[in-house]
């Protein structure tokens, strides 16, 4: 059976989950009202999640009834992995469910994972070729993206295990005619694959549209700049100013 805790309600969720776990749920917080700030929230329907450190099968996500701009460290659930698929009745988004749960129990290696279907997801996604290398931020995913085809809504077990499959061994995946979905061993480094991903895409489909001959960067200078990205270590950086940037707007995620 799925794992939904009830904390008492005298008691603080604080107060009754270890200190890297609250760690962790503030991330997550902090995840869902970056996301929803950058309008890729779509309503209630995208979602992100975690895995509890110290409980591998184990991950958090946010209730379905609630917009990602509310979501607090308090609010998210806890999830078990080889748990029956959840319905509407216990607030869990099944779609999200699934796919989450796909990706966490194949990857031990993965513990964040942000899936979205913003307008310039669906958009690359429905792109017979997919994503190209056109531009610096692209580079990041040269040779390093899945693509899963669309199977209609993401609400049956079996779609898990080919799901997992077409990931491979990426952090970056287009589900086709869907949307975009980054994976990390952090959330910071699923949250700003993320955001370079929705970045590559817009810019392609902007260049693109221009109708203009395009310059094509040679293969070995993708690989090379991939390989940069790779070796960057900027993003814990990043995510702390980011934190900072979320404070002076509204800290109350951190409850």
């Amino acid at each position: 059976m799925a794992l939904n805790v009830a904390y008492p309600k005298n008691s603080s969720v604080k107060d009754q989950v270890s200190p890297v776990e609250w760690e962790a749920r503030v991330d997550l917080a902090a995840a869902y009202r970056y996301v929803a700030s950058k309008d890729w929230d779509g309503g209630l329907f995208n979602h992100l999640s975690l895995r509890v450190p110290n409980e591998p099968n184990c991950f958090l996500m946010k209730p379905h009834d609630l917009l990602f701009e509310e979501v607090t460290a308090s609010s998210l659930i806890k999830i078990d992995l080889n748990g029956e698929r959840m319905g509407f009745a216990q607030n869990i988004n099944p779609a999200g469910y699934t796919i989450h749960s796909a990706v966490l129990a194949a990857r031990s290696d993965v513990n964040a994972v942000c899936h979205v279907h913003t307008v310039i997801g669906e958009a690359i996604s429905a792109r017979k070729g997919g994503l190209r290398c056109l531009t610096q931020g692209s580079m990041k995913f040269y040779n390093r993206i899945g693509y899963h085809d669309f199977e209609g809504i993401a609400e049956e077990p079996g779609e898990c295990e080919r799901l997992a499959n077409d990931l491979g061994s990426h952090m970056s995946m287009i589900l086709r005619n869907h949307g975009v979905l980054t994976c990390g061993t952090r959330m910071s480094q699923s949250v700003f694959d993320l955001a370079d991903l929705l970045g590559a895409a817009e810019a392609q489909l902007r260049i693109e549209a221009t109708g203009a001959e395009i310059n094509e960067v040679p293969p070995e200078i993708c690989e090379k700049a991939a390989q940069q990205f790779a070796r960057s270590t900027q993003a814990g950086t990043t995510w702390k100013a980011l934190l900072r940037h979320l404070d002076r707007i509204d800290s109350s995620y951190r409850n």
